[in-house]
Formats: structure tokens, sequence, C-alpha cells
């Protein structure tokens, strides 16, 4: 088939250039912002006089033709024409004849598919943002439903201070919190439009770019054409966003990995989200983690290639810039796929209240609030440390916990111990004392719980918004 640009050329390209040339085999999932984008470009250049208005609208009408086509399956991507943009406009002039010619008046695929980006990215924002909103209301019915489940909390992977597991949940919703707001900034960095900007230097024909803004709902258009085709940090902005999205999704299935093993025993992952050894029969995996945990390389790797490939190229449009898609593509596949089948799974996984229980009554996780006692006796928190450290040693040498010592023993390493220290021992009393702001106090998660209500209602707001300029 011609070439749509072959006018200057005298020669077929070489079937192996056509093939390592061509998009069209990942940049077609691009066909709806394609042709939409088509639609708006060819109503204003009717409405500008740029093109005869019946040649506009029987474009209009074509492209609404053709992606009815797509839709419905029947319609066949040629990889000789490269890519969407150009398999749309030749099946389009194919239907219509010399008008369909017409449509590419006053436009460059440049900026033809910038424009697609742009509009593809802000589905993809909007879509994300509802699978993150639900996965955060997960996050905190969990939460809500363990108020009270105790548990060990721990550092450098070392049991350290009792704490709730709805504490623990409510981290990971924080975190979220942060990604949903990394991801509406990543639609304002997607919510310019760029078409007009030609090739590189706009062009002759008396366009009205914030007309065609308008009509596809973009809140500003690039003031600079040449920035307009070759920008692509919007694309770098969501690989960001997504990599630390992941990073915190990793973190979450690694502990969920080692909590669901027999060594832990803190959960219990639903059979639906479960996979089993093709040799050992006992085995129950926590697949969906470890996957999760390995994706997350993956999408740290596509932030990488974009900045590499973004790092040296002079200004304008380089063909280097067709490598923006296959990782960015990839990427939402894989954040979206996370945050829904991690949504499901949350919510049906066993949490193991009276493991977790034991667990955190066998260890030695109180002995911060021992020192604490002695520091309200009027010890400074400097020697009640070293007093603590002597008696949590004598407790290892006698094979005891510190609730098991008596008074008498641990008499001998301070005069102020006195009876009540048993209460201060117990893992429920060293929960429900630390009331300070964003603490794991039973009273302190009910404030955040109300403080994660109305987040959720605030995010729950923005994505309407959202969704409503799309």
């Amino acid at each position: 088939m011609a070439k749509l640009w072959g006018g200057r050329f005298s020669k077929n390209t070489n079937e192996l250039v056509d093939a390592f040339n061509a998009s069209i085999d990942f940049d077609k999932r691009l066909y709806h912002e394609d042709i939409r984008g088509s639609i708006a470009h060819a109503g204003m250049l009717a409405k500008c006089g740029i093109i005869p208005a019946e040649d506009g609208e029987k474009i209009i009408a074509g492209l609404k033709d053709i992606l009815a086509d797509i839709e419905a399956g029947n319609f066949h991507f040629d990889v000789t024409l490269e890519d969407i943009h150009m398999n749309v406009e030749a099946r389009l002039t194919e239907r219509i004849g010399s008008a369909g010619a017409r449509l590419h008046t006053a436009r460059s695929r440049n900026d033809q598919v910038a424009l697609d980006m742009h509009m593809y990215m802000k589905r993809e924002v909007a879509e994300i943002a509802e699978l993150l909103l639900k996965f955060e209301e997960a996050l905190l019915t969990v939460a809500k439903k363990h108020e009270k489940t105790l548990m060990p909390g721990y550092t450098h992977l070392q049991r350290a201070q009792p704490i709730t597991f709805a504490h623990h949940m409510l981290a990971y919703f924080n975190m979220l919190q942060r990604d949903f707001r990394r991801l509406l900034g990543v639609w304002e960095g997607a919510d310019m439009m760029p078409l007009g900007a030609g090739a590189i230097a706009g062009t002759t024909f008396p366009i009205d770019r914030f007309m065609v803004a308008e009509e596809l709902n973009f809140g500003t258009v690039y003031p600079n054409s040449m920035d307009a085709v070759s920008d692509r940090d919007y694309i770098i902005e969501f690989l960001s966003f997504a990599s630390t999205l992941m990073m915190h999704m990793s973190r979450l299935s690694e502990e969920i990995c080692l909590w669901s093993s027999t060594e832990f025993g803190f959960v219990e992952l639903d059979d639906a989200f479960a996979t089993g050894s093709s040799m050992m029969p006992q085995k129950k995996n926590p697949d969906i983690s470890e996957l999760v945990r390995g994706k997350t390389g993956r999408v740290y790797g596509h932030l990488m290639a974009m900045l590499t490939t973004a790092k040296g190229l002079p200004l304008t449009y380089n063909k280097d810039l067709q490598e923006d898609k296959e990782g960015f593509f990839d990427a939402i596949d894989t954040v979206k796929f996370t945050l829904a089948v991690y949504r499901d799974m949350i919510l049906t996984m066993t949490v193991n209240v009276d493991k977790m229980a034991q667990a955190v009554s066998k260890d030695f996780s109180n002995a911060t609030d021992l020192a604490d006692y002695l520091v309200r006796k009027g010890l400074p928190f400097r020697q009640a440390h070293e007093v603590v450290g002597k008696c949590v040693a004598y407790a290892i040498h006698q094979g005891k916990f510190l609730p098991e010592i008596s008074l008498e023993e641990y008499k001998q390493f301070s005069d102020l111990f006195e009876s009540d220290l048993l209460v201060a021992l117990k893992p429920e009393h060293c929960v429900e004392a630390r009331k300070s702001y964003g603490g794991p106090a039973f009273s302190e998660n009910e404030k955040q719980f109300a403080i994660g209500d109305k987040v959720l209602a605030v995010q729950q707001a923005k994505l309407e918004e959202l969704q409503s300029k799309l």
C-alpha cells in the first residue's frame, strides 16, 4: 500500500524497516482517542472555513462509522500503514473519497499522537483513581473490623512494640492517600491540549486551538508549539506515580508473604487468591503478592527507560519518542490489575486474631512501656532504658518474659518498681497508652477512621469531577 507520506520517495521501504518502524501493534489501543480527536479537528476546520462544511460532515460521519467497526471487531489494522493515525485516515479516504484526504489539513502526526496520548492519559487516570479509591475503602474497612486486634509492630523485622492490625492497615491507607494526590498531579500535567502545534511550528491556516480544547474538555492549551510536540513530562510523571504506588504495594505484598507463612501465621489468604504446588500437595502460595512484588521492578524499569529515552533528545520530535508507549501501556495495565485484585484479596483475607495476640504476649515488645513506667516514677529516660535493658537480659537468662518476673526480682534492678507494673506490661495497656496523635491507641484509631471517611468523601468528589471532564 502506498505510504501517505510517500511523495518524496522513489522506492518502497524494506519490509524489515516497515516492521521496525511500525507502532500499530501497540498504539491501536489509542483508536478511540484518535478518532475523537479527529472528529473535533474536522469540526474546527469546517467551522473556521478551512475545509468545506460538506466535507467536514462527511469526515465526521465516516470517522464514526470506523469507530463502530473497530469496536465491533470489523477493522483490519495494516502494519504497512505504521500507526493508528494512518490506518484510520487511509480507511476514511477509501470510504469517503477526497474529503477524507482533507482531514490532515493543519496538523501533523506529531501533534496528533501527542493529543491521543494526553486524552488517553486522562481517561486512564480517572479509571486508576477509581480503583485506587476502592482499594483505600477496602483498607479502611479491614482496619475498622480489627480496631482492637493486637499484633507485634516491627523495626528491622524484629518485634518492637505492640500495635493493632488496624493501625498497620491505616499506615497503608495513608500511603495511598499520597498516591491519590500524586495521581491528581498527573491529570494536571496531561490536561493540556497540544493539537495545532503541527510538526514543530504551528500552521499557516487560521485554526482555533481553543475551540478544539473546549470540545475535548482540556483545561488549557500548550502555549509553545515546540514544547507541545516534544513534551513527555506527563508520561514521566505518570510512571513516577506508578513506581511509587507499586513500591507501596510491594511493601504490603512482602508483609502478606511473611504474615501468611507458617512461621508467622498472622493471615490466611482466601483460596481464590492463592495457588498450590504441582509437586507438594500441602502448599498454599501467595502468588498474587509475589507477582505484584516482582512487577514493581518492571514498572521501575519503564520509568528509567522513559527518562533515558528523553534525556538526549533535541527539540522537537524524534522517532525515539515512539518508545513512550509500550512501557506506559504496560505500567497502566500492571497498576490497574494490582489495585483491582488487591482490593478483593484484602477483603477476603482471614486475620488470625488469636495468633497475633499470642505473638504479642510472648516477646519483649512491652519493654519500652516498662521504661516509660519508670520515667513516670521520676527516673530519667536514659537511666530507665538501662534498667529495663538489664531486666530484659535477666528475663532471657531465666527463660521468661517480662510479665513472668516477680516484683521481688524487679526490685533488684530498681526500688521504683511496684505492683502496678504488671498492668503497664499488658499489651492492650501498652497500645491504649499511646494516645499521641497518630499513635495506635484504640481511641486514636476511632479518630483516624473518621478522618479516613472524610478523605474518601473528598476523593470521591474529585473522582467525579475528573470523570465529568473526560
